[in-house]
C-alpha cells in the first residue's frame, strides 16, 4: 500500500493551516511540510517559479497569472504528497483552488487517499470567514488580498465549493486559540473520516 500524508491542512490565506500543522506535528512527532515554502523546486519542474509568476502579473494583471500558474500549483500539489508520506503537510490557498476542472480532477486524485484532509476556516458564515481573514493578513502580512483590479481572492477562495469536495472535514477556529483548535483534530477518530470508494468525503464538520 502506498504510504501518504498523515493528514493535509487546505483553506484560505490566514486561516491558521501553518500554524496548526506545527502544533500538529509538536504533539505527534510527525513532519511538518508547508508547500508554500517548499514549493519552488517542484514549480520550477514545469517551468515555473515565483519570479515569473511576478513578471506574469505584472503584464496581463494578477487574476490572469494566476490562472497561468494554476498547472504549477496541481504539479507541486502531487509532488509534495508523493514525496512526504505520514507528515502533516499544509497546502497554500490557490493550491486547492483551480479554475481549470481538469486540473482540479487531478488535485482531488491525488488527495483522495489521504485519509484527512482537513478544510481549516474561521466559521460556517462566508462573510463572517472573509471579514476575519481579512483582518487578519492585514496585520500580518500588510495584505488585503484584493487585486489592483478589484478582484477579492480572499472571498473567491472562502467561497470555492472545490475545498468542500477535497476535504474529509472542516475545523472552524473562530473563537478559538490555536491549541485548543489543534486539540480537536486530535480528538477524532480516523476511520470515521475515511474517504469512500470514489473519492467523495463525509465532510465532517468541528465546530
Amino acid at each position: 500500500m502506498t504510504s501518504t500524508p498523515w493528514m493535509v491542512l487546505i483553506g484560505p490565506a490566514a486561516a491558521g493551516k501553518s500554524t496548526l500543522g506545527r502544533l500538529l506535528a509538536e504533539a505527534t512527532g510527525r513532519r511538518f511540510v508547508d508547500v508554500d515554502e517548499i514549493g519552488e523546486p517542484y514549480y520550477a519542474e514545469v517551468g515555473w517559479t515565483m519570479d515569473r509568476l511576478r513578471e506574469r502579473a505584472a503584464v496581463v494583471g494578477r487574476v490572469a497569472a494566476e490562472r497561468e500558474w494554476e498547472p504549477a500549483r496541481a504539479h507541486a500539489v502531487r509532488r509534495a504528497v508523493e514525496a512526504h508520506p505520514h507528515a502533516i503537510v499544509a497546502l497554500g490557498a490557490g493550491h486547492s483552488h483551480y479554475t481549470d476542472s481538469g486540473l482540479f480532477a487531478d488535485v482531488r486524485q491525488a488527495l483522495a487517499a489521504i485519509p484527512r484532509v482537513v478544510l481549516v476556516l474561521p466559521c460556517a458564515r462566508p462573510e463572517r470567514s472573509v471579514e476575519v481573514l481579512r483582518r487578519r493578513s492585514m496585520s500580518a502580512k500588510g495584505t488585503d488580498w484584493i487585486s489592483g483590479d478589484g478582484h477579492d481572492f480572499l472571498d473567491e477562495w472562502v467561497r470555492d465549493p472545490g475545498n468542500a469536495l477535497l476535504a474529509t472535514e472542516t475545523v472552524y477556529t473562530d473563537g478559538r486559540n490555536p491549541t485548543e483548535s489543534a486539540d480537536r483534530l486530535l480528538a477524532v477518530r480516523v476511520e470515521p473520516m475515511l474517504k469512500d470508494a470514489s473519492g467523495g468525503a463525509p465532510g465532517g464538520l468541528l465546530r
